[in-house]
């Protein structure tokens, strides 16, 4: 089933895609190890129950993955480092739409097919620059889903381990050292531009002036200015630990 290095990218898949689930608020439905009730439908090609989704061997799984993903995202012409990210944002949010996002990132026409003018064009791309901004982008689609408010957390988790796993295997202790200092930082100045917009910890001269406002609106203002600087500080502590885990074992 593996070849290259789908085996070390589905370890890495695997935890975060977990066991069986039927969450209401998932499109998906029943749903185990990442595989969805349609796909192991469509995989087997025999009507299937949601004990069948239950069931279902990590073996298979790994053999839909394989099949069903990482062929059509020719997986095994990818580069190291950059064949993580792509692979599972295809497993996460679909195979067109991974090959569409990496082909704006290296530049080149957005067929949704990765092909080998695409292979090209991210063999000359710096692989960790890459990496970073598939994983930014990936990460903003994301954000932009109507579920981001009941999955957003863990996406954002997942999002930053795959980051950092792929950085892993393109980068020096230095270079990882550096990228979860950097995280880090902007979530302590994106945690300090939250307290900023809401007076807290700051001095009166230093908070907004909302003065003379209706309270909806001051309530407004808070809340826009507030929480996207909340959830980017959380995200980039996301970052800084993920990169300083992996830091410690190169």
């Amino acid at each position: 089933m593996a070849q290259g290095n789908l085996g070390n990218c589905l370890e890495v898949i695997f935890p975060y895609e977990g066991g069986y689930v039927d969450h209401p608020r998932d499109p998906g439905g029943a749903t185990n190890m990442g595989i969805t009730f349609s796909v192991l439908k469509s995989w087997r090609g025999t009507a299937i129950t949601k004990q069948d989704v239950k069931n279902l061997t990590k073996a298979e799984a790994a053999e839909i993955y394989a099949k069903r993903y990482a062929n059509p995202l020719r997986f095994n012409d990818l580069p190291l480092g950059p064949d993580l990210p792509i692979l599972d944002f295809g497993i996460n949010s679909g195979i067109s739409r991974s090959a569409k996002y990496t082909q704006a990132i290296v530049g080149v026409a957005q067929d949704g097919q990765i092909g080998p003018q695409t292979l090209s064009a991210l063999s000359r791309m710096d692989r960790r620059d890459f990496i970073k901004k598939l994983c930014a982008k990936r990460l903003g689609f994301v954000q932009g889903l109507k579920i981001w408010d009941t999955f957003g957390k863990g996406w954002s988790r997942r999002i930053a381990h795959v980051e950092a796993k792929a950085l892993s295997w393109v980068s020096t202790k230095p270079q990882l050292q550096d990228d979860a200092k950097a995280a880090r930082d902007k979530a302590i100045a994106q945690g300090s531009g939250a307290a900023v917009g809401t007076g807290g910890g700051v001095g009166v001269d230093q908070a907004p002036d909302l003065g003379g406002l209706p309270v909806w609106v001051i309530v407004a203002v808070v809340v826009a200015i507030v929480v996207p600087l909340i959830i980017r500080a959380i995200i980039n502590a996301q970052r800084a630990s993920a990169l300083a885990a992996v830091a410690k074992e190169v």
